[in-house]
């Protein structure tokens, strides 16, 4: 009778709004990874290049923004390739706005999935940064092909230590896209037209990060209000790390490590106090 009563999971009411609850989360890691499996079938089905779209939209990408702002604007690339400059640009910026856009609807795009069933919400903002990360690690390593092949052609590029940081910053990257995303699907639960309003505010953003310009080109009376920016930073610093070019900016990077740590901890209690009664506003 004992061995009856032994129960794996027990699932209880009334749970604090500031209770973060990861080890649950942990538990149903598998869930996760179905998630991941499903939302790669979903984007990649029927479609006639399937998972080519991972080379195909940074390649066109990188290419439009090279003969726009390269050729055509004349902005400089710190003496890079502008193609390279470019794609090296695009990696944590596209995974960052990927990651926003992904997890802004989590409430909406699944409420019918989690009116039925009970398992850990977060699963689900989460298995999208982890699908989106794939698109992110293709781009980096397309990134790496490109130097080698400039390389090759007999252009001389410095590659910096600080390379050693840049899985750090890619994950600072995720924690920051889930933190913003999980914030917004939140808010979205009640007001609505915020989806609206995210891929408008993501343009802008970029705008704001030293993305398609270099933080040597900013005037210095706004330099600070650019690298004020949390992922300005994390851009920045990735440039450096891996072509050599600007300025490592330890401090406003550790300042965006400390905004994403915040921006991370109240998206998911704000996230804890909304799942408990999202049902009865989506």
């Amino acid at each position: 009778m004992q061995e009856a009563n032994r129960w794996d999971v027990v699932i209880t009411p009334e749970r604090k709004w500031y209770e973060l609850n990861l080890d649950e989360v942990y538990k149903y890691r598998d869930l996760v990874f179905l998630l991941v499996k499903r939302n790669f079938n979903a984007q990649y089905k029927q479609t006639i290049l399937g998972p080519m779209w991972f080379i195909i939209n940074p390649l066109v990408t990188s290419f439009i923004s090279t003969l726009i702002f390269g050729n055509i604007a004349g902005i400089s690339s710190d003496g890079v390739p502008y193609f390279l400059f470019y794609l090296v640009g695009y990696t944590l910026w596209n995974y960052f706005s990927t990651c926003v856009s992904a997890t802004s609807s989590t409430f909406t795009a699944n409420a019918g999935i989690m009116g039925k069933v009970y398992f850990p919400r977060l699963t689900m903002p989460i298995s999208a940064v982890i699908f989106a990360a794939i698109n992110m690690l293709v781009v980096f390593m397309m990134s790496i092909i490109t130097i080698i092949i400039y390389w090759g052609k007999g252009f001389q590029m410095t590659i910096s230590p600080y390379i050693v940081i840049i899985p750090i910053l890619m994950v600072q990257t995720a924690v920051l896209g889930l933190g913003v995303g999980i914030i917004v699907s939140s808010l979205t639960t009640k007001y609505r037209d915020l989806v609206i309003l995210v891929s408008f505010g993501l343009s802008l953003w970029m705008y704001l990060t030293p993305v398609v310009y270099p933080i040597s080109d900013v005037p210095e009376t706004l330099k600070t209000i650019i690298l004020a920016n949390p992922m300005s930073a994390v851009v920045q610093n990735y440039k450096y790390a891996l072509l050599g070019i600007g300025s490592f900016e330890v401090g406003y990077w550790l300042v965006s490590l400390l905004v994403t740590i915040i921006v991370f901890f109240v998206g998911v209690l704000l996230f804890n106090r909304v799942e408990k009664t999202f049902m009865d506003t989506v």
